[in-house]
């Protein structure tokens, strides 16, 4: 009797005249939000983070196809107001200059235009490297492709969790 008190809710269950159908259907009802809880929404995280790095890898592929580094060669310096760099490709002490520069374009023409330079103090017919979209225009660099793991989620995490959980109920 003991371990049925331990255990609440459970009377809902249980044979009573004192049960009422709505007991009955709120246990059910609890049982069922429990299971979402703790199934449902585990693997709903996992589809949509799966669908997710798909979506990234993808994009990731296109760009590395789509996108070449090329080297241009700096024409002269433009003036006005330093540039804002992409923070995540540079550093804090990173020199970038806006200059006019010459770069290779696809079908074996060239192109002039204005680009972001890491050249402190750029001179006419100082080559730089720069990232160009299929048509040759000025781009930015292409995402890293992250590897994916080789193990799936569950199976990377099962044994750890169970280790655990096994020690903490002083099995090891």
């Amino acid at each position: 009797m003991g371990d049925v008190r331990a255990i609440g809710g459970l009377w809902r269950w249980r044979r009573n005249p004192l049960r009422r159908a709505t007991d009955l259907t709120e246990a059910w009802v609890a049982l069922a939000a429990l299971v979402l809880i703790a199934v449902a929404a585990p693997v709903t995280g996992v589809l949509v983070g799966t669908t997710a790095q798909d979506s990234l890898q993808r994009s990731a592929r296109e760009q590395q196809h789509e996108r070449h580094l090329v080297t241009a060669t700096v024409v002269r310096r433009l003036g006005g107001a330093p540039v804002e760099t992409d923070p995540d490709t540079s550093a804090v002490g990173d020199a970038h200059s806006r200059v006019l520069a010459d770069w290779p374009a696809p079908g074996g023409g060239h192109r002039r235009g204005p680009a972001l330079a890491k050249l402190g103090s750029p001179h006419p017919g100082d080559r730089f490297a720069l990232w160009t979209d299929r048509h040759g225009r000025v781009t930015t660099r292409p995402l890293d492709s992250p590897r994916r793991p080789r193990t799936p989620y569950w199976r990377a995490w099962a044994p750890r969790c169970s280790r655990r959980a096994w020690s903490n109920a002083g099995g090891g």
